[in-house]
C-alpha cells in the first residue's frame, strides 16, 4: 500500500489553463470531476455529457451557455461566507469571464436538467457539530437544495483548531443505510480571522483516509491551498485546521447508483462522539459571513 497515492499537491493535476483537472485522466476515477483555475479573462468548455456546477472561490464571474447569461456575485475569499453558484445540465458548453479563482464541479450524466442559479443569500448555511467539532457547511448542491441527476456538491469552513469530516465516515457500499459515492476534497487554507501572523506564515491543515475493507487506502497528509485529496472508498476524516489557520474544502460527490443520495456510515470506533455534541455549544466564531461581494 502506498501512503498518499490519492493525494495530489497543488499543480500536479495541471492541464492547459487549468491549475487542477480531476477526471478520466486520473486512473481509477470514474464518477466525479473538478476543474480549478485562476482567471483573468475568459475560459471555455465544450458541450458534453456532464452536469456542472460553477463555484466562485474568489472574485465574481459572468457565465454564458447557449443563449443564456448569468452574473455570479462572488466573494473575496472562500472564508467570506457563501457565493452565488450556477448549475448547468448536460450538453451545455460554457464560457466564463472574470477575474479571480473559480472551481467547476462535474459528473457524467445521461440526463439534461434545467440550469439553476442559486444566489448567495439563498444558500443553506448549516452550523454542524459542536465544541471543537464545529464547522460551517454551505449546502448549495445537495439533494433538497438543487435538482441534479448525480452531482452532489457542498463546501465546509473549519476554523482554527477545529475538526471536521469527523467522526470519520464512509460511503462506499450501496445499501439502505449507505450510498456508494466517490468524493473529491479540494482544500484552501488561510491565517485565522483576527490573527496577527508574520509574513512568512504558511497556512495548513491535516487530512486522513484509511481502509474500511479489503481495499487498501492510506492518506495522512498536510494540506493547503490548491491541494486535492480523492476518496474512491474507505473511511475519510478528520480534516483538522491547525492552530492559527482556518481550513476550507469543496466536496464533490457522485456514484453509480440510480438514487442521488448522501448516506454515510461512521467508523464504529468514533461514531459515539456525536452524542457528546448535545452537551456542548457551537463554536461562537461561526458563522463566517460577509456582506461584501468581490470586486
Amino acid at each position: 500500500m502506498v501512503t498518499n497515492e490519492w493525494l495530489f499537491p497543488r499543480g500536479s493535476l495541471e492541464e492547459g489553463p487549468w491549475e487542477t483537472v480531476v477526471g478520466e485522466g486520473v486512473p481509477g476515477w470514474r464518477y466525479t470531476g473538478l476543474r480549478v483555475a485562476d482567471l483573468d479573462g475568459d475560459l471555455a468548455l465544450p458541450p458534453g455529457a456532464l452536469e456542472r456546477m460553477i463555484v466562485p472561490l474568489a472574485g465574481s464571474f459572468v457565465v454564458s451557455a447557449s443563449d443564456d447569461r448569468w452574473v455570479l456575485e462572488g466573494r473575496r475569499s472562500v472564508f467570506d461566507g457563501p457565493t452565488d453558484v450556477l448549475y448547468l445540465g448536460a450538453t451545455s458548453g460554457l464560457r466564463i469571464e472574470g477575474s479571480g479563482r473559480v472551481a467547476i464541479a462535474e459528473a457524467p450524466t445521461t440526463a439534461s436538467l434545467p440550469s439553476a442559479l442559486l444566489r448567495r443569500d439563498d444558500v443553506p448555511v448549516e452550523i454542524r457539530g459542536a465544541g471543537r467539532s464545529t464547522r460551517q457547511v454551505h449546502n448549495f448542491g445537495v439533494p433538497g437544495a438543487l435538482a441534479a441527476q448525480k452531482l452532489i456538491v457542498c463546501e465546509v469552513i473549519t476554523p482554527a483548531e477545529n475538526w471536521s469530516s469527523y467522526p470519520a465516515h464512509k460511503h462506499d457500499r450501496a445499501g439502505a443505510t449507505e450510498s456508494e459515492l466517490e468524493e473529491i476534497y479540494y482544500f484552501e487554507s488561510a491565517v485565522a480571522r483576527g490573527a496577527d501572523a508574520p509574513a512568512d506564515a504558511r497556512p495548513f491543515g491535516m487530512f486522513a483516509t484509511y481502509s474500511s475493507d479489503e481495499r487498501a487506502i492510506d492518506t495522512a497528509a498536510r494540506v493547503g491551498t490548491g491541494d486535492v485529496a480523492l476518496v474512491p472508498y474507505g473511511f475519510h476524516g478528520p480534516a483538522v485546521a491547525a492552530p492559527g489557520y482556518d481550513l476550507y474544502y469543496l466536496n464533490v460527490m457522485a456514484g453509480p447508483g440510480a438514487e442521488r443520495a448522501w448516506r454515510i456510515t461512521d467508523d464504529p470506533a468514533q461514531g459515539w462522539v456525536r452524542q457528546q455534541w448535545t452537551d456542548q455549544q457551537p463554536d461562537p466564531r461561526l458563522p463566517y459571513l460577509s456582506k461584501e461581494t468581490a470586486p
